[in-house]
């Protein structure tokens, strides 16, 4: 567990307990060099390379990787208030969207907002997200519709990766229709501009499709996700949220990152999406707030498909700042153990985003980890309503540290 090929930087040590998250690993140590990690393990067995590298203490608190949150929508203005009362009294998801309501309602306040309005309040649910351990996030595009709307939240999103201190991979979502156009229409002008543009600016790392009742055909998804692979980008996609669509099975065939949301999957759709090594992303709260059963864990744990989970943070399926607590709500109401649920948050969603070295400490990852206020690391999934945090560190810098 070294890079002895380093030539400086720091060893981390008075680490309690170190969560890699995969293994445990008690009284550690990690050294650091050029924001990644170069070794991790027991301090007692630091190796000779690292022994004599200007030291860190962290005085016996516990260490885990930063959360990786790989699905969210957080670029948007407005609010669905009245949406959230609506189904509060019965109403349901797919009655609203078609009433005009739903993603249309966003969509209309979003092409409103100016982009530096857009920015800013980006900004600010970033840093909901930053103090509650994520140290990465998945921001995705659709709430624009029309090519510029979606390449403005593409900028946006990207801006955010390269100001802020979070790291950010983007996703062009083809989230519904437009309304006020022929759907054939629409279909096309995404796939023969809108698609293009964000791929030729650079703007999009990926390209997700919602797949459902009121959004895209399962014939329609494979057009853009076909169409998205010969601009080299990754292929993801909704699926089979509020009725089966067959999607799950269509990622795992094109070889997708993920999939996303499987309320509804069968123990096939889990098998393929194990098979092709695409990764399952559950995402608790909107299947909470909707009232969707989650598919039992067993037949999940059965599958052997890798598994993430991920905040949606949207305006209204998802209203969630943070990831910590869709963590817990997963061990609640699903049925994950303590641990499984941090590797959901930390390494597969890394891998769900293509970033393998996201939310890992392995020799080779980027040295992003969060410092437990205790000695032991699984403190935070443990404390509801208080994250346990007493430091952040991503790419080896310090971002935040409590009362500091």
């Amino acid at each position: 567990m070294s890079d002895a090929a380093a030539t400086t930087g720091t060893l981390v040590k008075g680490i309690s307990e170190l969560y890699t998250p995969h293994d445990a690993v008690p009284n550690a140590a990690m050294a650091v060099a050029d924001g990644r990690v170069a070794w991790v393990g027991a301090e007692a067995a630091v190796p000779l390379p690292f022994a004599g590298w200007p030291g860190v203490d962290l005085g016996g608190n516990a260490v885990i990787p930063g959360l990786v949150d790989s699905h969210t929508h957080l670029i948007w203005a407005g609010d669905r208030l009245e949406e959230y009362l609506l189904r509060a009294r019965g109403a349901s998801y797919a009655e609203i969207l078609a009433a005009g309501g739903g993603i249309h309602e966003t969509v209309a306040a979003t092409n409103d907002a100016s982009e530096p309005t857009l920015l800013m309040l980006a900004r600010r649910r970033a840093g909901a997200f930053l103090r509650g351990g994520v140290t990465a996030l998945e921001i995705k595009s659709g709430y624009g519709l029309s090519t510029e709307g979606e390449l403005r939240m593409l900028r946006v999103a990207r801006r955010l990766g390269e100001e802020g201190s979070q790291r950010v991979t983007t996703t062009l979502l083809a989230h519904v229709p437009d309304k006020h156009l022929p759907r054939g229409d629409y279909l096309e002008r995404f796939l023969s501009e809108t698609l293009p543009e964000a791929a030729r600016l650079g703007l999009a790392d990926a390209v997700d499709v919602f797949c459902d009742e009121g959004a895209f055909t399962l014939a329609e998804t494979r057009r853009i996700l076909e169409a998205a692979l010969t601009y080299g980008l990754k292929v993801k996609a909704h699926a089979e949220q509020l009725t089966h669509t067959g999607a799950a099975r269509l990622v795992a065939e094109l070889g997708g990152v993920s999939a996303d949301h499987l309320e509804l999957a069968t123990a096939e759709d889990l098998a393929a999406l194990a098979a092709a090594g695409t990764v399952a992303t559950f995402l608790p709260v909107a299947a909470l707030l909707l009232k969707r059963p989650m598919p039992e864990i067993a037949t999940v744990r059965a599958s052997g498909v890798r598994v993430a989970v991920a905040s949606d943070h949207n305006p209204g399926s998802s209203p969630v700042f943070g990831l910590l607590l869709v963590l817990q709500l997963a061990v609640a109401i699903w049925g994950l153990s303590v641990e499984e649920a941090l590797v959901a948050g930390t390494a597969n969603a890394g891998l769900a985003l293509d970033r393998p070295e996201w939310g890992n400490l392995a020799v080779g990852s980027v040295a992003d980890y969060l410092v437990i206020d205790s000695p032991k690391a699984l403190t935070p999934l443990y404390t509801w309503g208080s994250p346990s945090l007493k430091e952040m560190v991503i790419g080896g810098r310090t971002v935040w540290r409590k009362d500091g």
